[in-house]
Order: C-alpha cells, then structure tokens, then sequence
C-alpha cells in the first residue's frame, strides 16, 4: 500500500539526486508532447503542474516566453516541501504549493491545461479516479490534460532508488484503467504515445502518456 507521507517524505530525502538524475536525463519525446499540448490551447493559457516536483520539464517549458503561456498563471503543486524548494530556485516565476492532487486547492473552470508527468503513478491505486476528477473539475471546458501512468497495474517499491538508500513507492493503475477512468470523467482522448525513463528500474523502461480534452 502506497503511504502518501513516505513518498513526500522519500522525495523531501532525494530532491537533489532525483533533479540532477532528472534534469540529466531528459526525454525529447516530453518536449514534443508538451508542445502539443501548448498549441492546443489559447494564448496566455493557465496550467497547473500536479506533482510538478522540482518545476521541469512543464513548469520550465510554460515560463518559456515563446511558449505564451501567462507567467503568473502557471502553477505548482506538490506533496514534498522539499521538491518546492527547488522548483523555487529552478523556476522562480512559477506560483508554487504543497499539497495533494486528489484534493486540489482550487476553484472550478481556473485552468486551461493540467499537467501530471510521473506523480500520479504515486498516489494510492484507489484514489486515482478522484484525482482525475480533481483535474476535470479545475479544468475549463475544452481543456487539456497530459498525464503519465503505467503499462499494467503494478504496486510495489524499490528501498534504495537511484542509489541514495531511500525507499520509494509506486501505485500503477495501468493504461487501460486510465483510460477507462479519463472517459468517466468525461475527457476524450487525443494522443497518447510513451515517454522513455531512465529512472526506471528497468533498463530502457517506457511510460505510457495520455493527451486527453475534456468535453464541452
């Protein structure tokens, strides 16, 4: 059972290893979905980043002026205080808090796009249908979520991940089960392709991604 106090707990023990193993090993394959993702909504769009850890590669690519995204609308949220401290370094324009995506802080129709790379696939199994929905629910109508989750189901932990003798612990409902879960809560999809992560345990691992709209 994913403990949501120890994964804030292992990210607040792991920020700087888990960054620079991040930062260093970026997939291209997240830029070019993420730029699909900004050409599909307006200009000056809000985002919100759930589980937006250390602020890249979303945080980072909204502030990007060319991308016209409006600076004071792109927001960060994430359960460890840790992470949020250097995403404040990192990307210092971005409006920042902790908190946990299932119960998001914000009022309905505030944003155009949802972002959630790799921070689903830690919240508890059973709460990722209300999490989707907590993303339906701040989106506008019409708006545009990018998430990442897992090929199977899959619930388990690694005790010394990236080598810094840290438990972390992953919930993967599976890419069937988040697409069944996107349509229940009324998002449609419009890609969905695989990022590379070579944070993964296993070599050369690849993560389903969803680009999904959510109805009118």
């Amino acid at each position: 059972m994913v403990d949501r106090e120890d994964v804030r707990c292992a990210y607040d023990e792991i920020t700087a290893t888990y960054t620079s193993e991040r930062v260093a090993t970026h997939d291209e394959s997240e830029s070019a979905a993420l730029a699909a993702l900004f050409d599909s909504v307006p200009d000056g769009c809000r985002l919100l980043d759930a589980g937006c850890g250390h602020g890249t590669p979303a945080l980072e690519y909204a502030l990007d002026p060319s991308n016209e995204c409006d600076p004071e609308l792109a927001v960060g949220l994430d359960l460890s205080r840790g992470q949020l401290e250097t995403a404040t370094r990192l990307v210092p324009d971005a409006a920042l808090c902790q908190g946990e995506m299932s119960q998001l802080p914000f009022a309905a129709d505030t944003f155009d796009t949802v972002t959630a790379l790799y921070s689903l696939i830690h919240v508890p199994i059973d709460d990722h249908q209300t999490a989707i929905e907590a993303f339906e629910r701040v989106l506008k109508p019409g708006g545009r979520l990018l998430l990442t989750e897992g090929w199977t189901e899959w619930t388990g932990s690694n005790p010394n991940w990236l080598e810094t003798g840290t438990e972390m612990q992953w919930h993967m409902a599976g890419a069937e089960a988040t697409r069944e879960q996107l349509e229940s809560a009324g998002f449609e999809l419009v890609t969905a392709g695989e990022f590379t992560d070579a944070l993964a345990d296993e070599e050369d691992a690849r993560f389903p991604y969803f680009h999904a709209r959510l109805a009118e």
